[in-house]
């Protein structure tokens, strides 16, 4: 599979103008790309640079404007729950924590201080949309992986301030159904997805055709839901465009939907946007599922840039919660092959499922090898299988893992962690007073930086919140849990060992 550079020519063609706005910028976008390292910005412009035969930058070479220090309260690998919490919120808090501090008090963020404001507000990602980083910007709860309470907080059912999201895309529909049904992820029998529509006006859909018909955000009305899949959204390499528009699809739908009510009602907004599964790929050591979704990103980017370049009362910057994978090229002697990337068709996940097919099904042994073969290892395009290899895979635990890393190892690639590392990661930014952060930052003063371009008084959203003493009571862990304040969660406990809802 290989990537059409011409989001790269229109980058370079492109005017750096950073400061055309005069003032503060009405309105802003953060772009958090998921797991998104130095060295993967590396991996994907080598990539490119290999497919056009010549030297090129990606459309974010050209809007790096620092770096960003990731570190929790309680360990020096921040996990995406505590990182969106340091954006959205301008605090460290620790492992697990959305939108609490260490105390597991709420903490007023961004997103609800500009709804509050009489902003518009929203979320588009391509996780589930109660995964820790949008739910990181709109909710609060002691433990990350209580995503149902999550979902109701973001429909309005359960937050204290009321529905304070007015725009959400991205995956996760199994929280919003009652246990009774087979898709659902929850634990209880709360409909959330028609108590959403009928008790708090949200128009909740799954249909491609009802993204559609919003006509690139120049028709719709608030509040707005498009949650087409169960589980998370496709990876980029793996997307059916028929079912499921792309991250710079909805990102440019998001951005005219908010642009134009704004504009009616005479005020702003504020849009979290996520490239997610960078991480994903990251945890699973998936060259392929890696590359396209960091490609995505750039797209977004650009697209996001040239809408800015019409609309200069708008600003962005863009960073990373965390590096993910621990990603290198040249392993061993000096040896990195993009080309060997090239002949993938799709992602390890999309293989690994194959081979479950395969296995499971009666065939004679030669003919399931030469199954596994063709297959698998050829359609993720690794050629002249050894015996070794093939005998590795059967035995793997886990073989997508298996099979990223086989690929890996092919073109030069390793991974030295399922998790995430510590290393800093790099601050993007364009718009109006974007300049003014250039260097190195802490993540909670990236988040204090919109929040003073805005104007807005987080304090305030806070002290709202704790006035709310049920609320703050129900957002606290359990007794027995309380001894467990400081812990220690990394996302791939929760995207790649738990199976049973990483696969909706």
């Amino acid at each position: 599979m290989k990537f059409s550079t011409t989001i790269v020519a229109a980058a370079m063609a492109l005017p750096m103008i950073h400061a055309a706005h005069h003032g503060k910028p009405k309105n802003y976008v953060f772009f958090l790309p998921d797991g998104y390292g130095p060295a993967s910005e590396t991996f994907a412009r080598d990539y490119a640079n290999w497919v056009d035969n010549a030297t090129i930058v990606l459309p974010v070479d050209e809007m790096a404007i620092g770096y960003v220090r990731t570190k929790a309260s309680d360990t020096l690998v921040t996990d995406s729950a505590a990182a969106a919490t340091a954006y959205s919120c301008g605090i460290k808090t620790y492992n697990g924590a959305i939108g609490v501090d260490d105390d597991y008090l709420p903490c007023g963020t961004i997103l609800e201080a500009a709804k509050l404001n009489g902003y518009y507000t929203g979320l588009v990602v391509t996780s589930r949309i109660t995964h820790a980083s949008p739910a990181g910007f709109a909710t609060h709860i002691w433990d990350r992986d209580l995503e149902a309470e999550i979902a109701d907080q973001l429909v309005g059912y359960a937050h204290p301030l009321g529905r304070v999201v007015d725009v959400m895309m991205g995956g996760g529909k199994c929280f919003f159904l009652p246990q009774s049904d087979e898709d659902s992820c929850r634990e209880d029998d709360v409909d959330l997805w028609s108590m959403a529509e009928t008790d708090y006006n949200w128009t909740m859909t799954s249909a491609r055709e009802a993204f559609d018909n919003l006509h690139n955000g120049e028709s719709g009305d608030f509040p707005f839901a498009f949650i087409p899949t169960m589980g998370h959204m496709a990876y980029e390499a793996d997307r059916d465009p028929q079912l499921e528009p792309s991250l710079t699809e909805m990102a440019i739908t998001a951005l005219n939907l908010l642009d134009r009510k704004s504009k009616e009602d005479d005020t702003n907004f504020f849009l979290f946007l996520e490239a997610s599964r960078i991480d994903h790929a990251g945890h699973g050591h998936d060259p392929i599922g890696h590359l396209f979704d960091i490609l995505e990103y750039n797209r977004a980017m650009l697209a996001v840039k040239q809408w800015i370049e019409e609309h200069d009362d708008t600003a962005l910057l863009s960073a990373a919660d965390h590096e993910c994978g621990g990603l290198t090229m040249g392993v061993p002697d000096y040896a990195w092959y993009p080309s060997v990337l090239a002949n993938a068709e799709r992602t390890s996940e999309y293989y690994a499922a194959i081979y479950d097919e395969i296995v499971a099904f009666n065939y004679t042994e030669s003919v399931k090898e030469s199954l596994i073969v063709d297959k698998v290892f050829g359609g993720f395009g690794i050629y002249n299988v050894t015996s070794e290899e093939i005998a590795g895979l059967s035995v793997a635990p886990s073989v997508a893992i298996y099979l990223g890393e086989v690929l890996s190892a092919r073109a030069g690639i390793n991974w030295s962690t399922l998790g995430h590392t510590a290393v800093d990661i790099t601050l993007f930014g364009y718009g109006t007073n974007t300049e003014k952060m250039v260097g190195n930052h802490e993540n909670t003063e990236v988040g204090m930086f919109i929040t003073s371009e805005l104007g807005l008084n987080l304090k305030n959203v806070t002290k709202k919140m704790m006035a709310n003493e049920s609320f703050v009571q129900m957002i606290q862990p359990p007794a027995d849990k309380m001894l467990l304040k400081k812990r220690f969660h990394v996302d791939h406990e929760h995207d790649v060992m738990h199976a049973g809802i990483h696969k909706h």
